[in-house]
């Protein structure tokens, strides 16, 4: 990164805080801090960060009622950092506009992974909007085009609408429901069966091995995210 990201920390427990703000100021990134929902929607606005990590479980308003004001207010990448395990509280933070979903008890060095990633596919977007690379595969969104390589990729109209969902968002996990309703409309969105057909389709024209995908990884229960691959 050409400049110190900052990421503000929306966390209730004081320990935590201090072990996300040391892992982050060792990574190169500013922190700020909040402890409450208040006073994390007051530094949102101040301090203007480029990475909000989230906490569900908040004293005064529950983390997931912040997510929409969030995304209101800010450009900022947000990855809901949370004890609750459950795919539904995973999916509906996705769904309400959460970019990933890390679950407590967290390694540190993967949660600084994917902020790099995040960050990364952020700046690379406002260089070349519009082109994706990952590996070798190259996915133009402006031209409708995919690439392996040398080789153009014929992709059906359902393989393009759901590659170019997750080229769309590089740094998110999107939800089952979410690419469903993006490809196939509102009253196909629980036919996960579909998804999962044409997810398998694209693995076997674009990965190296469709046995160990690294274009298009599963988030169990939850849905799909674009690989670095």
């Amino acid at each position: 990164m050409t400049a110190m990201s900052k990421v503000l920390v929306v966390e209730d427990d004081a320990a935590i805080r201090r072990l996300l703000r040391a892992a982050l100021q060792r990574g190169g990134h500013q922190v700020a801090e909040a402890a409450t929902a208040r006073e994390g929607l007051s530094l949102l606005d101040i301090e203007k960060p480029d990475v909000v990590l989230l906490d569900l479980g908040l004293p005064d308003r529950d983390g997931l009622e912040l997510i929409q004001p969030i995304r209101a207010r800010s450009q900022a990448t947000l990855l809901v950092v949370s004890a609750r395990e459950s795919t539904e509280e995973k999916v509906t933070a996705l769904d309400l506009g959460a970019d990933d979903y890390v679950t407590k008890p967290f390694d540190t060095d993967e949660l600084l992974a994917r902020i790099r990633t995040a960050l990364r596919h952020r700046l690379a977007g406002r260089v070349e909007a519009g082109r994706v690379e990952i590996g070798d595969v190259a996915i133009d969104l402006e031209h409708r085009r995919v690439m392996r390589g040398t080789e153009e990729i014929h992709l059906s109209p359902k393989e393009y609408g759901v590659l170019a969902e997750l080229a769309a968002r590089p740094d998110r996990v999107i939800s089952h429901g979410q690419l469903l309703k993006a490809v196939w409309g509102p009253a196909q969105a629980d036919r996960v069966d579909y998804l999962r057909i044409v997810v398998r389709n694209i693995r076997q024209k674009l990965e190296a091995d469709p046995a160990r995908p690294r274009l298009i990884i599963n988030e169990p229960g939850v849905g799909y995210r674009l690989g670095r691959g």
